[in-house]
C-alpha cells in the first residue's frame, strides 16, 4: 500500500488551505469514513479541499509521491476500492449561485440536492432531484443520475452544461461541448474517474406547482396497490411520476406505499390518480401541494450516515414475475423494495453515455447489514429476486453496489 512519506507531510498540510488528516490525528477516523457506514475505506489520508485551489495543489503533491485520489463529497457511492488512497473530500464546495432569468444554476462539487432544491424553489424552479436530499448534485449527475422528474426532463445528466474540473496533470479547465466534446460527453454518466469535478453548471426547469407525498397501506392489500400501481404507470403523462414501495421496517407489520410527484396541479394530480380512490383507505396520505425544495420529505429516507446494501436492476416489465415475487413472498430480511417508473423524457434519444433507458421500471432493494450474517442473508435475497425478476441486464452507473463494477 502507498503511504505518505513523513518528509512531505508538511509540504502536503502548506499546500492546502482546507483540512488534512493523517492516522494518527484524532480527527481521521471519521473523516475517512463514507455515508454508507458499511463500507470500509483503508485510505492513508483525508483532505477537506477548502476550494478548487486545493484541489490543484493535492493533485501536484499526490504526482509528485506516487499516490492516488479518491475523490468523495460525501460517500454515498463508496465502493471501498480507495485502499492506500489519498481521500479527497470535495464537500465544503458548496457554493449555489441561480440565475433566474436564464434558468441555471452553478453548483459547487459538494452542494447537496435538497440545498439546491431549495434556492431553486425560490424562483420556482427546480433540478432533477432523486429521492434523497444530502446526495450531492455532482456525484449524482456524474453517475447519470436518475431523478423525480426524470419522465419530464431526462437523465440528471441530459442537464448539465458545463463543468469546472481540475484534470490529472493539475491544470483546471472549463469543460463544455464546444471546449472538450469527447469529455463532456463522457462526464455526463460516464462516472468521476476521468478528472476532478470542482463544479457545474446546470440547466434548472419551471417548476411553479408541485403535488407529491406518499399513501401507505397494510400489506393485506398489497396486491390491488401493486395492480392499480401498475394500471396507472401505463397512462401516466410524463409530468407524473410513481413509485412503489414494499416495505418490512423492524417493529412493524410489513406495508406497502405508493409515492408520488407531479408537475401541476393538485386538482389534475387527484384526477390521474382517482384509482387509488377505489383501494381501501390507505393508513396515511401526506400528498398535498408542496414546495420543490421539499421533496427529500416523500420518502423519509435517513439523511444521518448508517450503514446499507443496496442492489438496482432495471426491469423490462411490470409483470406476473413481479407479482409473485414482491407481493406472495416476504421480501425479508430487506427493509424496502422499490419500483420505480421511468419512460417519458428517459426514454428518448440521450447523447449521453448511457443513451436512451427504455426500461419502463427500476428496482431498487435495500437492507441493513448489522451483522456479517445479516449482510450475507441480505445479498442473498438481493441476488434470488434479481435472478425472479424481469431484468435487462444493464445498469446505470449510479446503480452500481460496491461488488459490481462496468
Amino acid at each position: 500500500m502507498s503511504i505518505l512519506r513523513a518528509a512531505t507531510v508538511g509540504k502536503l498540510r502548506a499546500s492546502v488551505r482546507g483540512r488534512v488528516h493523517l492516522p494518527a490525528d484524532s480527527g481521521f477516523e471519521p473523516a475517512r469514513r463514507p455515508w454508507n457506514l458499511a463500507v470500509e475505506q483503508d485510505v492513508c489520508a483525508v483532505v477537506e479541499a477548502a476550494d478548487a485551489d486545493d484541489i490543484v495543489a493535492l493533485v501536484r503533491y499526490a504526482q509528485s509521491q506516487g499516490l492516488s485520489i479518491a475523490v468523495q463529497p460525501s460517500g454515498h457511492g463508496a465502493t471501498g476500492r480507495a485502499r492506500g488512497s489519498v481521500l479527497l473530500r470535495t464537500t465544503r464546495l458548496e457554493s449555489i449561485d441561480i440565475d433566474p432569468a436564464r434558468r441555471t444554476a452553478r453548483v459547487g462539487a459538494g452542494v447537496r440536492a435538497g440545498d439546491l432544491q431549495r434556492a431553486a424553489a425560490a424562483h420556482g424552479l427546480t433540478a432533477l432531484p432523486g429521492s434523497s436530499p444530502v446526495v450531492t448534485v455532482t456525484g449524482a449527475a456524474l453517475g447519470g443520475g436518475l431523478s423525480w422528474f426524470g419522465r419530464s426532463f431526462g437523465w440528471m445528466a441530459d442537464s448539465v452544461l458545463a463543468f469546472e474540473i481540475v484534470a490529472a496533470d493539475g491544470t483546471r479547465q472549463h469543460v463544455t461541448p464546444e471546449t472538450d466534446p469527447e469529455l463532456f460527453w463522457a462526464l455526463r454518466g460516464g462516472g468521476g474517474d476521468l478528472v476532478i469535478v470542482t463544479a457545474m453548471e446546470l440547466q434548472l426547469h419551471p417548476a411553479p406547482r408541485v403535488f407529491g407525498g406518499r399513501q401507505l397501506w397494510s400489506a393485506a392489500s398489497a396486491r390491488q396497490v401493486a395492480e392499480v400501481y401498475r394500471s396507472m404507470t401505463e397512462t401516466a403523462p410524463d409530468a407524473l411520476t410513481l413509485w412503489f414501495e414494499v416495505l418490512n421496517f423492524p417493529g412493524a407489520d410489513p406495508m406497502v406505499a405508493i409515492d408520488v410527484t407531479f408537475l401541476g396541479s393538485e386538482t389534475d394530480a387527484r384526477r390521474l390518480m382517482t384509482e387509488v380512490d377505489r383501494l381501501p383507505a390507505p393508513i396515511v396520505d401526506t400528498r398535498s401541494p408542496m414546495s420543490a425544495g421539499d421533496l427529500g420529505t416523500i420518502t423519509a429516507e435517513p439523511t444521518a450516515p448508517s450503514p446499507g446494501r443496496a442492489r438496482g436492476e432495471l426491469l423490462t416489465a411490470f409483470d406476473d414475475d413481479v407479482f409473485a415475487s414482491l407481493i406472495d413472498e416476504p421480501i425479508a430480511p430487506l427493509l424496502t423494495v422499490q419500483l420505480r417508473h421511468l419512460g417519458g423524457a428517459l426514454a428518448r434519444p440521450s447523447d449521453s453515455p448511457h443513451g436512451a433507458l427504455t426500461e419502463p421500471y427500476a428496482a431498487y432493494m435495500f437492507g441493513v447489514p448489522s451483522t456479517d450474517a445479516i449482510g450475507d442473508a441480505i445479498a442473498s435475497k438481493q441476488a434470488t429476486l434479481a435472478h425472479s425478476l424481469p431484468v435487462s441486464g444493464r445498469k446505470p452507473i449510479t446503480f452500481l453496489n460496491p461488488s459490481e463494477k462496468l
